[in-house]
């Protein structure tokens, strides 16, 4: 049998705000900045080699990217002076380059850089504040839970009953406790799944549940734009990350910025996958930028000599477990077009102001849909796991010392090329373990059956041959489609058997019932449904694509050979 989830009261395990790390660097912000800007500045001239050719190559491309994403694509939140920054660095430009002595044009270059990156590492840097944390905190868990309360405890009283807290609704599985135990010995690089503009303030929530002391965030800029997102994102402590700047400037000043906070000792949090998921698929590939801060934070340390548990940097991979994802519509529109180039139409809708979003809360905590999150097993920078007390374990059971990884006759040593297969690694494991703690719902089994069950009728078509069907190709016989999910189920607890995926507790009951569970909960608050029954009890779809969305979330598993 299936446990039924047990909530937990978990108190915290740092409870003076003075002893948080994100704290510590709130009262350094200004110092921390600077050194930033000066740290990526020494990797952008030592990556030019120190030749002012390829120094002036290098600052007018970045001129000219940024001129154009200014012209061609502002946001909102951008600062109000950014054309007028931007002509600055131009007229410098012009009068570096009028310069007839090769040493003052190389000090001029360097000039214009340090203008560039001092910029860059005041827009990235978190304006953390711990009042304004604990606020977000308690609006948010209150707010929350007086939603859901009204929802499923009848009359007036329900909207000050106390019957069903946030964990009701979000459970929290896994590794909770190796979690905090390693929170107080070493620091924590939390890399979750990304499927949702939701996932920022849901892990938020869940990092404050378990007691752990805040961290810091890689959140994309865009969502900065959106007023709600914004006060949440800046009192929960997020740096942002601009995916419109490409150019070498930005991101080194932003490796940097990770680099150095982690090795300040700040637990952090940054999506691997770089973006939401268009495809509605985990993660196959992460990104590997933000990844490789991580192992550099770890050598550094071990060049500083910390090499005791204090300095040690642990991984934990999380996967977010949803039943919908409010802008599937739009994430695979994407996806599609990208994909399918012009033999996919793309029309346009994605939510984005704070109204919708309001609105989709109050529709979401008042709903019977659940949502689970679970926390992986911790492992080091190379991908190893780790046991209770934060020691390294290889595959074979023996302990090992992770600082051997960057040991080079005896002394620690930077290697460019080991540390960037040592991210490959790292990556690659990641992607491994977000298979393995990924739970099932039955949303995914019902929509990933029905997707594959048409397919199989139609072996002769492509996927976008597929996505145009028309409605009569597109419905299934009850009983077909029930055999199908039991088979489908029935590999899947196979894998489970394997340590290779997880389940939800609600697929622990009876085939029909989890079909019906699956139904009420896959898209439910989209227009179209991905899967309706009609009025003769068979499956049918009112969206093919959005029934490709569902569907993917279990493709990886080679289930698909079931039909």
């Amino acid at each position: 049998m299936e446990e039924k989830y047990i909530k937990h009261r978990y108190e915290p395990i740092l409870p003076s705000k003075n002893e948080w790390p994100v704290v510590k660097l709130a009262r350094e912000r200004k110092e921390f900045v600077k050194k930033v800007a000066e740290l990526a500045e020494e990797r952008i001239l030592s990556q030019t080699g120190n030749n002012p050719e390829i120094l002036r190559e290098e600052l007018e491309t970045t001129l000219y990217r940024e001129k154009l994403r200014v012209k061609q694509n502002p946001w909102v939140v951008d600062p109000d002076d950014e054309g007028e920054f931007w002509g600055e660095v131009k007229s410098s430009l012009l009068t570096v380059n009028a310069e007839s002595k090769k040493v003052s044009r190389f000090e001029g270059y360097k000039s214009v850089l340090n203008k560039i990156t001092n910029r860059y590492a005041e827009e990235i840097a978190s304006n953390f504040k711990a009042t304004h944390y604990k606020f977000t905190r308690s609006v948010v868990t209150y707010g929350f839970s007086r939603l859901l309360n009204a929802a499923r405890v009848k009359g007036f009283k329900s909207l000050f009953s106390n019957q069903f807290s946030l964990q009701d609704k979000i459970q929290i599985t896994g590794e909770t406790e190796q979690i905090r135990d390693l929170a107080t010995k070493g620091t924590i690089v939390m890399v979750p799944t990304h499927f949702s503009n939701l996932d920022s303030i849901l892990i938020g929530w869940i990092i404050s549940v378990l007691g752990l002391p805040p961290f810091i965030y890689g959140a994309g800029l865009n969502l900065f734009n959106i007023s709600i997102f914004a006060y949440f994102m800046n009192a929960l402590g997020a740096y942002k990350v601009d995916r419109r700047k490409k150019n070498l400037m930005y991101l080194e000043t932003l490796k940097t910025y990770s680099k150095e906070a982690i090795q300040f000792g700040c637990h952090s949090l940054f999506f691997p996958g770089g973006t939401r998921s268009r495809s509605g698929m985990i993660e196959s590939r992460v990104k590997l930028g933000l990844l490789s801060t991580a192992i550099e934070a770890q050598r550094a340390n071990y060049q500083a000599g910390i090499t005791d548990i204090s300095g040690k940097i642990f991984i934990v991979p999380v996967t977010i477990n949803y039943h919908f994802v409010l802008e599937a519509p739009g994430l695979i529109r994407d996806h599609l077009s990208i994909t399918g180039q012009e033999r996919y139409y793309k029309e346009n809708d994605e939510f984005s102001s704070s109204y919708k979003i309001s609105k989709f809360l109050v529709k979401f905590f008042t709903k019977g849909s659940d949502i689970s999150v679970s926390i992986g097993k911790a492992m080091d920078v190379l991908g190893n796991y780790v046991d209770k007390d934060g020691r390294t374990i290889d595959k074979n059971g023996r302990q090992i010392d992770t600082s051997d990884y960057f040991t080079s006759d005896g002394v620690v040593t930077i290697d460019t090329q080991r540390e960037e297969e040592y991210t490959n690694m790292l990556g690659k494991r990641i992607v491994e373990e977000f298979h393995k703690i990924n739970r099932v719902f039955s949303s995914h089994l019902v929509a990933f059956t029905a997707f594959e069950l048409i397919k199989s009728e139609n072996k002769k078509l492509d996927l976008f041959e597929l996505l145009r069907l028309p409605e009569e190709d597109l419905v299934i016989d009850y009983e077909v489609f029930k055999e199908s999910c039991q088979r489908v189920l029935t590999t899947v607890y196979e894998l489970k058997a394997q340590g290779l995926i997880n389940t939800a507790p609600h697929l622990n009951t009876t085939i029909d019932e989890i079909i019906l569970h699956g139904m009420d909960n896959v898209g439910m608050y989209h227009a179209k449904r991905p899967l309706i029954q009609d009025e003769n009890g068979a499956i049918t779809t009112q969206d093919m694509s959005l029934l490709y969305f569902y569907h993917n979330r279990l493709t990886g598993y080679g289930l698909e050979k079931l039909f």
